[in-house]
């Protein structure tokens, strides 16, 4: 029960409806859901942790390869087209398009590198039981923050449309990259959804102090 003299530090907030929760210890493998909406504000799970930074790491590797295979191969009246995804960015880097290009970039490539990097930078030595990294904190919170920002699904979900209007038209070809980008999807999916964030910023809190 929440009275005026419940430490901040014990309230935590659903991210869903707002509504204010005193927080405590819970058994292993167990979860705490919000009394308003359902959603689940903590999770008990020892192996979480190191599971979301194998995820990580696999998702940060794939993307990498996703950025440096061929995307897709297109054939039509004899003539064979590769392409890359930096070649889709550069598609719109003349003129008035140029903007453009650089959000698709940032978008679908940089921001979810960046949330990945963020995300490993802070994870790595709690998952080896050491102190945090410096700047730990500041990591995991730009992770957070990128999270809406990063559209690799929205990417695929695209192409996808546009491979079903293009193939009565072109032999298509899906290369590597493709998959990759999807694997990608479906980890940080997985990863998501593993995340307490309410347990991550305690360890980091314990951890530092």
């Amino acid at each position: 029960m929440i009275t005026e003299t419940t430490p901040l530090d014990d309230l935590v907030a659903c991210p869903q409806c707002d509504t204010l929760h005193v927080a405590s210890a819970l058994p292993e493998n167990a979860r705490a859901h919000c009394q308003q909406c359902g959603i689940v504000l903590m999770t008990s799970q020892p192996a979480a942790m190191a599971r979301i930074l194998s995820l990580a790491l696999t998702a940060f590797i794939m993307m990498i390869a996703a950025v440096s295979f061929p995307f897709l191969t297109l054939d039509a009246g004899g003539l064979h087209n590769a392409t890359s995804v930096i070649d889709a960015v550069l598609a719109f880097n003349d003129g008035y398009a140029f903007p453009l290009a650089v959000a698709v970039a940032f978008f679908i490539v940089v921001i979810p590198l960046i949330r990945l990097s963020a995300l490993i930078y802070a994870l790595g030595p709690l998952v080896r039981e050491q102190r945090p990294r410096q700047g730990a904190r500041r990591a995991f919170a730009l992770a957070e923050r990128l999270r809406p920002w990063s559209m690799a699904e929205i990417f695929i979900v695209g192409v996808t449309v546009a491979l079903i209007k293009v193939a009565g038209l072109a032999a298509v070809t899906i290369g590597p990259a493709f998959w990759a980008f999807a694997g990608v999807v479906v980890i940080t999916v997985l990863k998501d959804q593993l995340i307490c964030r309410y347990s991550i910023w305690e360890s980091l809190d314990k951890a530092t102090a």
